[in-house]
């Protein structure tokens, strides 16, 4: 038997139920995981408001740590006991324990710890396909990114300055000014206080932006449109303030010819190959210091409903994680 946290309807965090559900053994090509943490996302909360709709009742969370304790009948690539992270698109990760395929679990490095994998497995493989695929972020570039204290953005931050980019961060309240500036921000800009686009261009000699990661989406889209140069890569990849506006290609093309981007992480790993490298590469960056990933705060995975508040009301800091 195992405690999952299921939704049978659509709405803010006192829609989710903790249940039980009888677990059956693992099936062809799957490992069954008993998690011991459990990664907390803004794309479950997406999911729970419909945002991103799915078949009712649904499960959440796509994101976790363990130890595989069981494989299915040709299972490849992980044995009983080997200590395995995974983020996949498929939903069910807030539980004890899941029958995952084998296939998507990545292992875990000895100095990095279970509750690490789980905070930064799908932030992290995110900010590595954003920073090395989306747009191949070098030396001089500059880069904004919003929301410049939160979980992929606190990566991003980091891993965008060891490339060599001057980093511009954007984050929803002054309080969280000091923190994306120990991130490594070169100036911080706070949402509703500062001029974005003015700002931008400003701190880059009037250019503008090659690159904008914008996951707040609704608040701040022509703002960070307004930010780039001509040529620059608008790259919207989350909605945490509300969807995007209709936008019609030609403010595209009176903004300089523009682009823009809405990546999907799963369309970049679908390859085992390609999940493995870029796995290794963000586990190799935490390993030599050069991405830290800071766990703001924990909670028990029954208590994922104060969780889902906090992250929605912009009260957490860093990754957040869940333990069964």
């Amino acid at each position: 038997m195992a405690h999952v946290v299921r939704v049978h309807e659509y709405g803010g965090p006192e829609v989710m139920r903790w249940e039980i559900e009888d677990l059956p053994p693992p099936g062809p090509g799957e490992a069954r995981v008993r998690h011991t943490a459990v990664g907390l996302n803004f794309i479950d909360v997406y999911e729970r408001t419909g945002l991103y709709p799915g078949a009712l009742p649904m499960k959440l969370g796509h994101e976790a740590a363990g130890v595989v304790e069981a494989v299915g009948k040709g299972a490849r690539g992980v044995k009983v006991g080997d200590r395995v992270a995974y983020a996949v698109n498929t939903r069910g990760a807030y539980a004890d324990e899941a029958n995952v395929i084998a296939e998507r679990l990545v292992p875990v490095p000895d100095d990095v710890s279970d509750r690490l994998a789980a905070a930064a497995l799908l932030k992290g493989l995110t900010a590595q396909v954003l920073l090395r695929r989306t747009f191949r972020v070098a030396k001089g570039n500059v880069v904004v990114v919003t929301a410049a204290a939160g979980g992929v953005g606190s990566i991003l931050v980091q891993w965008a300055r060891h490339l060599g980019a001057q980093v511009i961060g954007v984050v929803g309240s002054e309080g969280k000014e000091p923190v994306a500036r120990a991130l490594g921000c070169a100036e911080v800009l706070v949402t509703g206080r500062d001029d974005l686009a003015a700002r931008v261009k400003a701190a880059s000699g009037g250019a503008g932006a090659h690159v904008v990661y914008d996951s707040v989406g609704q608040d701040t889209f022509f703002a960070s449109l307004d930010s780039l140069r001509p040529l620059g890569l608008m790259v919207t990849y989350g909605n945490s303030s509300g969807p995007v506006p209709a936008i019609a290609p030609l403010e595209l093309a009176r903004r300089g010819s523009l682009f823009l981007t809405r990546p999907t992480l799963f369309h970049y790993i679908t390859r085992r190959t390609d999940l493995l490298r870029s796995a290794q590469e963000l586990f190799d960056v935490i390993g030599r210091g050069i991405v830290r990933i800071e766990i703001g705060q924990t909670y028990a995975l029954h208590d994922a409903q104060q969780a889902h508040r906090d992250l929605q009301e912009r009260r957490t800091v860093g990754s957040t994680v869940l333990l069964p």
